[in-house]
């Protein structure tokens, strides 16, 4: 049979498209069929009366394409606040204690919950793309298809992270790839995930560059450049620095996107840009855990300037207790700004690292990141017609410096409606509330934390040390935590 009508019609809206152009429509209508972008242009007599599945009236909205997570890590999401007054030793021990119990398998009932959790969350914010690194990703992949979301997932590989044998992580790696990638109507993919340039040997690059070649089409995804330890890992392994060994492995290439660039300078922004390697800038997790106060902040300026395509990633959103992907434009700007001096970001480049270049860094720009015809239509209505928007002046600056998640009205991912009047149509977000709580009460049960609504208190640091991995070849994070927490100790 063939369908008569479209899917979704916006009409009468605000629309911010995100294009080439910028283009924003004061009254703009935008027409969704079997998926797809049809028609994005200026309102019409008579479109309020064209029939549709879903007909949204735009008065007092504003259309602009769904916001893109660029970096994130999902598994402990049942734990925010757990950690939100550590200090940095703390905070580090406990979670290499926990990402080993998760790479045993043993808290796949808290990842379980995390994962709804995090889909639940993201999509009522207005996320619809999240590109995640995690210990078992297979739970999210799942989770996320079914509530209707578009992500990347792959599971972290590492030789001096935690102690699984090499060729069994990359044979988990083969066949979450072989399970998961391309399904869910396309919207799931998986990724190939080296953890960082600090806790991967040569050797382990080397496999990794192998693996890729095998899976020509899939993103690798790792930490780069992030701490000061990454140029002295590379040089360890007899390069002179970090973008060096990869490009020597063949992997520094328009595959790779790597998050944080934390320590670039001018001769890695150059190498980046001319290999075509894309970044995932993460501002809020930096500004709450800076480990040192004197590491450079991320030269997104000078990296964009360059030609790099560069998104925003909220990183592991239970250590700053935030799930708000509009709060990490607004913290990318305050950052810089700060780091500088004002004037660093407009309004519209912060919009278009939250979408358009976010989708360019994972290389889908071509199906989604902005409100364009033959496009996927992936977008959010917000309301604006609240005193905090008023006057609608500089549409830009109200979506990175004034919007919230609580501001999403709607929520349409491939054409489909999955978060109609602020509700979740694909979840059952109590269901889902009581999954959560109850995962947190058996963690505390079977753990030495402590959760409770005046805050987090973990396990003490004797406890900590018991529990992170003394023995085996590995386990380079566990060594830098232990170091800290038995200086505090004095042991």
């Amino acid at each position: 049979m063939t369908k008569t009508r479209p899917d979704v019609v916006v009409h009468d809206a605000l629309v911010l498209t995100v294009d080439d152009r910028n283009r924003l429509f004061k009254r703009g209508t935008v027409i969704v069929e079997d998926g797809e972008i049809t028609a994005v242009r200026s309102a019409q007599d008579g479109d309020a009366d064209i029939e549709a599945e879903h007909t949204i009236d735009g008065a007092g909205k504003l259309v602009l394409p769904g916001l893109i997570n660029a970096h994130t890590h999902l598994e402990v999401t049942p734990l925010i606040g757990a950690f939100s007054d550590l200090d940095f030793a703390e905070m580090m021990g406990s979670m290499t204690a926990l990402c080993n119990q998760l790479a045993g398998g043993e808290l796949d009932y808290l990842a379980s919950a995390g994962y709804e959790l995090a889909a639940l969350n993201f999509l009522t914010g207005g996320v619809t793309t999240t590109n995640s690194m995690d210990v078992r990703p297979s739970l999210g992949a799942e989770t996320f298809g079914e509530a209707g979301l578009r992500g990347f997932f792959g599971p972290a590989i590492s030789d001096l992270f935690w102690d699984i044998p090499v060729e069994e992580q990359f044979s988990r790696a083969r066949s979450f790839i072989e399970t998961y990638h391309d399904t869910y109507d396309g919207r799931i993919r998986a990724t190939i995930c080296p953890h960082d340039d600090w806790s991967c040997t040569r050797e382990l690059w080397g496999r990794t560059a192998e693996f890729a070649d095998e899976y020509p089409g899939l993103l690798v995804h790792t930490h780069l450049l992030e701490l000061e330890a990454s140029n002295k890992i590379a040089r360890s392994n007899g390069s002179d620095d970090s973008l060096g060994l990869l490009a020597e492995v063949g992997l520094l290439n328009d595959r790779l996107l790597g998050a944080h660039f934390r320590i670039a300078d001018e001769d890695d922004i150059r190498r980046t840009a001319e290999s075509g390697v894309s970044v995932a800038h993460c501002p809020s997790i930096f500004s709450y855990w800076n480990p040192d106060g004197e590491t450079q902040w991320t030269p997104v300026p000078e990296l964009r300037d360059a030609g790099v395509d560069v998104g925003l990633g909220i990183d592991d959103h239970y250590w700053h207790d935030s799930y708000n992907m509009f709060g990490e434009a607004r913290q990318a700007r305050l950052a810089a700004n700060l780091k500088r001096s004002a004037g660093q970001f407009s309004s519209m480049e912060l919009v278009r690292m939250l979408t358009i270049e976010g989708a360019r860094a994972l290389g889908i720009d071509d199906e989604v990141g902005s409100l364009e015809v033959g496009k996927r239509a992936d977008m959010l209505v917000l309301d604006v017609d609240k005193p905090k928007f008023v006057p609608l002046t500089n549409i830009p600056a109200h979506v990175a410096n004034n919007a919230t998640p609580a501001d999403v009205e709607t929520v349409v991912i491939d054409g489909n409606v999955v978060v109609r009047g602020g509700e979740i149509q694909t979840m059952d977000a109590d269901a889902v509330t009581k999954r959560v709580e109850h995962a947190v009460e058996r963690f505390e049960d079977e753990s030495a934390w402590k959760l409770g609504v005046g805050g987090g208190d973990p396990p003490s640091s004797k406890e900590i040390l018991r529990r992170v991995p003394k023995r085996g070849p590995s386990q380079l994070l566990g060594r830098l935590a232990v170091q800290s927490l038995k200086e505090r100790l004095r042991v």
